[in-house]
């Protein structure tokens, strides 16, 4: 599933931050259901032995009004090292709610920055916001593909399930 936030200033009459769902990237171009996709994709990959990074490139520190955006140059390193294969070896940790590993060092990028709960002053606030959006991600999910016989493989790794 595809996901971003329409942001205030970027959107008429959004005055804060509003997660918003497709089916995936893409959507007009891709007529099938996602799971033919994502069976295309992870062939690719195993033929082809890729690697895939989801790096933040949006929002880090806290709710809108407290948080800023994702300093471009960390990003920058984070691509970079996954480029040039600095990421090939790292020790990853799994994160269950959102089901990604992330790793515990990226070569010129401060560990708490990929810990995106080490970024929230208040992790209260952090597990709070996380389990709502993972909770609004499953129900998107639910009712695109409830309904598709989506395999249980593809199911379980929705954020909240």
């Amino acid at each position: 599933m595809g996901y971003t936030s329409k942001l205030a200033g970027t959107e008429t009459g959004v005055t804060e931050p509003q997660a918003t769902f497709s089916r995936f990237f893409g959507q007009p171009f891709m007529p099938c259901n996602p799971d033919i996709y994502a069976d295309m994709l992870g062939e690719k990959m195993e033929k082809h032995r890729s690697k895939v990074y989801l790096i933040n490139t949006g929002w880090s520190g806290g709710a809108y009004g407290i948080g800023s955006r994702m300093d471009i140059n960390l990003t920058r390193k984070m691509v970079n090292a996954a480029l040039e294969g600095e990421l090939n070896d790292a020790e990853y940790e799994y994160e269950p709610l959102f089901h990604v590993k992330i790793p515990k060092t990226c070569p010129g990028v401060p560990s708490n920055i990929l810990f995106p709960k080490n970024t929230w002053q208040d992790k209260k606030a952090y597990d709070e916001t996380a389990k709502k959006l993972a909770k609004k991600f499953s129900d998107a999910f639910d009712k695109a593909y409830g309904h598709k016989n989506i395999k249980e493989s593809i199911i379980s790794q929705c954020p909240g399930k």
